[in-house]
């Protein structure tokens, strides 16, 4: 089969025409309709997680099942013992195994998957143009949950701060607006994203230098240190502040050193349970939906290239 493949650490991607076919003894194949192109990806390029090598990419998949249909991968896989398993958090589960970052994902045209349960039926969504809600969708998805509570409870007087509107930062406005009432701000350095997320329901977007009233909620996809200090310097008291994004930032923490009560915390990939819950928005509000651009399986590199120089306005997805 065909897939493209990453041989090493910071080399080209190879696209192969003989691949060997997945094993499926013990799990599920499908066959791949389309995969989204992330910057995990190129974190595994980079040597910045411990990926074996070499490895097929791709995390954000949709394909077909023989007997479920059309499907998408839920790509962390626990282990199925611990406590975070058992409360339905694989993907922060201690030895989690997710595919793509360290077992074949879907830069394919077949994928294996170990069990059933990992594919969410897409029930009539747009295969291609879903396909990066499996984690870039996902992810958002999660890191708003966290704040819903408390913007609900503000109400049209909450505030929401959202650093960096690329392609997370995006769906992170729309699954706010389509959620809360409350007013969305973007900060972002590009023009053209701040365009886009006023596009998306973002009542202003601004650029890095520019300071911001304290929000209930902020939720940073970068996570830089920069970007950290301002989302510190972003939030209220007794609000939130969200970090998604792995730039690897560290801020000082303690009394005095962030507003009263604030809270600071992580948030990761997002549940099986909450896969589901985002394909169902999708399905209600189409707008939930990211903007897609497709390329062919064998211009993978080409993905990744643009991808690193910002030359992308929505999400690339590979079909192949």
């Amino acid at each position: 089969m065909r897939a493209v493949v990453l041989p090493g650490i910071n080399q080209p991607l190879d696209v192969r025409d003989d691949h060997p076919l997945p094993t499926h003894e013990g799990g599920e194949l499908i066959d791949v309709t389309a995969c989204g192109v992330c910057h995990s990806d190129l974190h595994v390029v980079d040597g910045d997680f411990p990926s074996p090598l070499p490895l097929v990419l791709g995390h954000e998949v949709t394909g077909v099942h023989h007997e479920l249909g059309p499907v998408m991968v839920y790509a962390p896989w626990g282990c199925g013992h611990c406590v975070q398993c058992a409360d339905g958090l694989e993907m922060i589960c201690t030895d989690s195994t997710e595919a793509g970052l360290f077992t074949d994902g879907g830069y394919a045209e077949q994928m294996w998957v170990p069990h059933r349960r990992y594919l969410a039926s897409l029930g009539g969504l747009d295969p291609i143009a879903a396909a990066p809600l499996a984690c870039g969708g996902l992810t958002a998805f999660r890191a708003v949950s966290h704040t819903l509570d408390a913007l609900r409870h503000r109400g049209r007087d909450g505030r929401a701060v959202v650093i960096g509107a690329g392609g997370l930062g995006q769906m992170a406005i729309a699954f706010l607006r389509l959620q809360t009432e409350a007013s969305v701000t973007a900060i972002d350095l590009d023009p053209s994203k701040q365009a886009r997320a006023i596009e998306l329901g973002a009542s202003v977007a601004v650029g890095g230098d520019i300071d911001v009233d304290p929000a209930d909620v902020v939720i940073d996809f970068i996570g830089a240190p920069a970007t950290l200090e301002r989302a510190a310097k972003s939030v209220a008291k007794q609000g939130d502040v969200i970090v998604v994004g792995l730039a690897g930032g560290r801020i000082p923490f303690g009394f005095a050193a962030v507003p009263h009560e604030a809270r600071f915390r992580t948030s990761v990939w997002g549940s099986r349970a909450q896969l589901d819950e985002l394909l169902e928005l999708a399905r209600r509000e189409p707008s939930a939906m990211p903007s897609v651009e497709t390329l062919p399986l064998a211009r993978a590199q080409m993905a990744h290239d643009r991808l690193r120089s910002g030359d992308v306005a929505g999400r690339l997805v590979l079909v192949p």
